[in-house]
């Protein structure tokens, strides 16, 4: 069997356990890259020769597969790498192979340099508030939520009024709505790792949430049966979910418009971590929070607390030894 022929084999399973928007993306991954280079071959000739081959185009390529004339960066390699391997990794549970050309072992794959965590920095927080203030309450909301949950963008925009527990403060949070490309319909699926968790949500936001739903009922009021209430919290004006791509796009043309520095969405996530992490909260408490499923994950938030903590020194340093008097 050639190559060529097992890849939509390897799909129809994939499809019953992948994320529609992850088997998208393998998908389109098979077809615009790994099934030129490789689907002429049978699956029993592939060796890791020819994987290497096939990782070194990867990374000799000067145009990316949308057009643009870049390079790949090494952890776009890596996950074209990582489509692949899975696919020979079923062939190989499939007895159709031997062993698997794949495995990680055998293949050199380019260094990738660990980024470091974008954070908003405490002193940076006021400016930034007091720009937001002059925004629309919703997107107000929407960072607010953001820096106090460390919620992830998806599961933002794909919370309803019903996940609030305005009692007790409680949010839960059990979905993340997503968008599959050339698609205009928003979907829902379970969290990253598939569990529910909940979390309490400060006074200060939960009024904040009240007073935007008091907002909504006056645009529920207002457009009747023309408003689609499906218990969205964020929403186009129509009452539809908001597109997950929105608060990305709303927070960069915010900060210009605010001459504020640039940050990701993501970066939110990450300043809620470092702030709990910084004044005390334990580790634990804030991997459940976030919803990691391995307390690795939330490590990485320690280097950046320690990075928050240095530059907060030398910045003092700057301040109050302006003229050098006291060296170590």
């Amino acid at each position: 069997m050639k190559f060529s022929d097992f890849v939509p084999i390897y799909l129809d399973s994939a499809k019953l356990t992948m994320s529609e928007s992850v088997y998208y993306r393998y998908e389109k991954m098979l077809q615009y890259s790994i099934i030129p280079e490789l689907g002429h071959l049978k699956l029993k000739d592939i060796k890791p020769l020819h994987i290497q081959r096939y990782v070194d185009s990867l990374i000799r390529r000067n145009e990316r597969y949308d057009g643009v004339k870049k390079p790949l960066s090494p952890s776009s390699i890596q996950r074209y790498y990582t489509v692949l391997r899975s696919v020979m990794r079923y062939a190989y549970k499939l007895d159709i192979i031997g062993t698997n050309p794949a495995d990680k072992d055998r293949i050199t794959l380019p260094r990738q340099i660990e980024p470091d965590t974008e954070i908003i920095k405490e002193s940076e927080l006021p400016q930034l508030f007091s720009a937001l203030s002059q925004e629309p309450l919703q997107y107000q909301v929407i960072i607010h939520l953001a820096l106090s949950t460390g919620c992830r963008r998806g599961e933002i925009v794909g919370i309803k009024w019903s996940d609030f527990d305005f009692a007790t403060g409680y949010l839960t949070i059990s979905r993340s709505n997503y968008k599959v490309a050339n698609d205009s319909e928003i979907r829902s699926k379970s969290t990253k790792t598939g569990k529910t968790r909940q979390i309490i949500v400060p006074p200060y936001c939960i009024a904040m949430l009240k007073k935007l739903k008091a907002e909504q009922a006056k645009e529920i009021l207002k457009l009747g049966d023309a408003y689609k209430n499906d218990g969205w919290v964020f929403t186009q004006a129509d009452g539809s979910p908001m597109y997950p791509t929105t608060p990305t796009q709303w927070f960069d043309r915010f900060q210009k418009r605010h001459n504020l520095p640039h940050r990701k969405f993501h970066a939110l996530r990450h300043t809620s971590a470092t702030l709990l992490l910084s004044n005390g909260t334990n580790i634990k408490n804030v991997a459940t929070r976030l919803g990691h499923s391995q307390l690795k994950t939330t490590n990485r938030y320690v280097h950046a607390t320690d990075q928050a903590e240095r530059e907060s020194a030398n910045l003092l340093e700057n301040i109050l030894n302006k003229k050098g008097q006291h060296t170590a």
